[in-house]
């Protein structure tokens, strides 16, 4: 839907909005792209019903979420954009633009909690094994997969970790991830030695003009996001997964296996850099599911 569709005037009121998230808030451009988007089609579907964003009711919230639960839209997204626009009217009310919050009543599609997808710590070490470390484009994949999941991070802080982030004499990686927070990640020898390795013997031949930027594609530039993915999914293949594999998978395995070790959930919390501990205690059930998989699969009595 484009934005030539919705009224001017609320075009300037969700752009306002947008300003106001990325300056107070520092979403990241993906969140905000997200959040927009979901408010134009709320817009746009209540222009067809004669409304605006300004003169909704309870009503017309309960019916554009029924509209999306018609349309077969899943719970978790349909909960998604009930929460962009929540937080839009929350905005709203705080500004004066409304006399009510129309969503206060609205009650968010009951959703099951998904456990995320992970992997063995055998698969992870043949995943890591899977680059052609003789390559040049093979070093550096085998570092970045060593530095993903030796320290679990967001693909997005990867692609952005650039030469002076890391220091391989402490063994630490300081990290920019969501809200622009600022962490330090130790690194093990191993993802260090594949770092010094990388910066040694292939960084140089990518880099075509000085750049900061620590992995490199093959055209001198900074790895993008799309770029390293497809890569973790062709090594996928290569080992012959049964699951669908991206960056985000082996940032799970770091945790589960953490947590599979007996790590301290807080300490968790910490290297992934969440702000919530509830969003880190999802791993205590990975964990639980692993261990009755185990004996069940194990088990005489199982």
């Amino acid at each position: 839907m484009s934005s030539g569709q919705v009224d001017s005037t609320e075009i300037r009121l969700l752009t306002h909005y947008s300003d106001m998230l990325m300056l107070e808030r520092g979403l990241s451009a993906a969140t905000l792209s997200a959040y927009d988007s979901d408010l134009r089609q709320f817009a746009l579907w209540l222009r067809s019903e004669n409304q605006t964003l300004l003169s909704v009711n309870r009503s017309d919230v309960l019916g554009y979420l029924a509209l999306l639960l018609e349309r077969r839209i899943s719970p978790r997204s349909a909960a998604r954009k009930l929460s962009a626009i929540k937080r839009f009217y929350a905005w709203l009310l705080r500004e004066r633009r409304v006399d009510a919050d129309p969503t206060l009543l609205v009650e968010a599609p009951k959703i099951g909690r998904s456990l995320p997808k992970t992997l063995s710590e055998d698969d992870v070490q043949r995943l890591l094994a899977a680059p052609d470390v003789q390559s040049t484009l093979g070093l550096r994949d085998r570092a970045m997969l060593e530095v993903l999941y030796g320290c679990g991070l967001r693909v997005s802080e990867i692609v952005g970790l650039t030469v002076d982030s890391v220091n391989l004499g402490e063994g630490v990686v300081r990290v920019w991830g969501k809200g622009s927070k600022e962490r330090l990640v130790p690194m093990g020898e191993p993802s260090c030695d594949w770092i010094r390795r990388y910066s040694r013997s292939a960084r140089p031949d990518l880099m075509k003009t000085p750049t900061e930027s620590l992995f490199l594609s093959s055209r001198g530039q900074a790895m993008t996001r799309q770029t390293f993915w497809h890569r973790v999914k062709h090594y996928g293949k290569i080992i012959e997964l049964k699951m669908d594999l991206s960056p985000h998978v082996l940032r799970h395995a770091f945790a589960t296996h953490l947590v599979n070790h007996d790590a301290d959930l807080r300490v968790v919390q910490l290297l992934l850099g969440h702000s919530d501990l509830s969003t880190t205690q999802i791993y205590t059930h990975v964990a639980r599911e692993r261990m009755k998989t185990l004996h069940q699969e194990h088990h005489p009595r199982g």
